[in-house]
């Protein structure tokens, strides 16, 4: 039985940079809209040509600011996608939005394109916040999006951003509780990190930015999954929370190492274990699909141990964990080769690891020290 096919597609514009984000994602005056739709289509084709009688279970556009495509080329990726491999009947499509006027003024003819799910860069309800934060909205903008979109969509997602500077646990209990009031099937929750290469890596270098110790930060996670709990919208992966059901389909390929092809500007890809990578300026990217007539800048053999390793990766931030012997028929391996038993045992002793016959699990209590775990647990060679 061949697994479905995830798709990511990277549309690299935004109107501004902000200052935390590190994602390939670039301001420019003017976007030739012809020129794009014309060359994500042939990096699309490129790839469905090595990947055929694979259907496709979620398509995501990310960015970038994906809701600034106009909505007759997201209609054109989709029914591309849909001649080149046939799309599932429940094909999860996304796309991610800000909450400004101009964008949501494009959900119902999204909507009309094929989009059925959609995440929104919401960030903060506080207009400080949001200023400190880069973003281009207001507070009132983000409600009023959040509505729209329930409006136009089946699924509506939101990001907010927490553990920043100066935070109280009473104010993030506060507009969390905002959050969870609109109803949503999901959101992301994630810890403000400082990003190399970022500007608020620059600010915190010389001291102007401090973020909540490791402390403060931990107890603001548990207040976090205490309340989203309550609310039926249990983390199922370290900053993602959902109602049952209602995950999202296209992160969980990544999360479980399903195959995924990438097109667009630095969009990344797993298929037939190769490692794919895009070129990521986009006039490069657009010089090479006038070259080649695709984007690719890497395409590697990924080894079967860095396949276990990635699998186990990204696997275990997962509140479902990995299934060890999914990783050794996708790498080859067997377990012992990635995994090493003698530091599960201890963990699991220690209450951080659950242990199910194949099935090994990051507890409750081992999430918050997700990176040491891993680097005990996980075998890299």
């Amino acid at each position: 039985m061949v697994e479905p096919l995830a798709l990511y597609v990277h549309w690299p514009f935004c109107v501004s940079k902000c200052p935390y984000c590190d994602f390939n994602s670039h301001v420019r005056e003017s976007v030739d809209q012809d020129a794009w739709r014309a060359a994500l289509l042939g990096d699309l084709s490129h790839e469905a040509a090595l990947l055929p009688d694979r259907p496709v279970s979620s398509i995501f556009f990310g960015g970038g600011t994906p809701s600034l495509m106009p909505p007759e080329t997201v209609a054109a990726v989709i029914a591309a996608a849909d001649d080149a491999w046939g799309l599932a009947s429940d094909c999860e499509i996304t796309l991610e939005a800000n909450p400004n006027s101009v964008e949501v003024a494009n959900f119902a003819a999204l909507a009309a394109a094929g989009v059925n799910r959609v995440s929104i860069g919401v960030q903060s309800f506080d207009p400080q916040i949001l200023r400190f934060l880069g973003r281009a909205h207001s507070g009132d903008e983000a409600r009023r999006a959040i509505a729209a979109a329930q409006a136009h969509f089946a699924r509506v997602s939101f990001d907010l951003i927490y553990a920043r500077p100066g935070q109280s646990l009473a104010a993030w209990e506060a507009e969390l509780g905002e959050a969870l009031a609109f109803g949503t099937g999901h959101l992301s929750l994630y810890q403000l990190t400082i990003e190399p290469g970022t500007r608020f890596a620059t600010l915190a270098a010389k001291g102007d930015l401090v973020i909540p110790d490791g402390d403060t930060a931990a107890d603001l996670f548990d207040a976090t999954q205490a309340i989203t709990r309550a609310a039926g919208l249990p983390r199922y992966e370290v900053s993602n929370h959902a109602r049952p059901g209602d995950e999202s389909r296209h992160n969980l390929t990544y999360w479980r190492y399903g195959d995924y092809a990438g097109v667009g500007p630095g969009a990344h890809g797993r298929r037939l274990m190769q490692a794919t990578e895009r070129h990521k300026k986009p006039e490069n990217f657009l010089s090479a699909i006038a070259r080649n007539g695709h984007g690719l800048k890497v395409e590697a053999d990924l080894p079967s141990h860095e396949r276990a390793t990635e699998a186990m990766l990204m696997g275990l931030r997962l509140t479902e964990g990995v299934d060890l012997a999914r990783i050794e028929g996708r790498s080859g391996l067997a377990r012992a080769a990635f995994v090493d038993a003698a530091a599960v045992a201890r963990l699991e002793g220690q209450g951080l690891l659950r242990q199910d016959e194949s099935r090994l699990t990051v507890t409750d209590d081992g999430i918050l020290l997700l990176d040491s775990i891993l680097s005990e647990v996980v075998k890299t060679n």
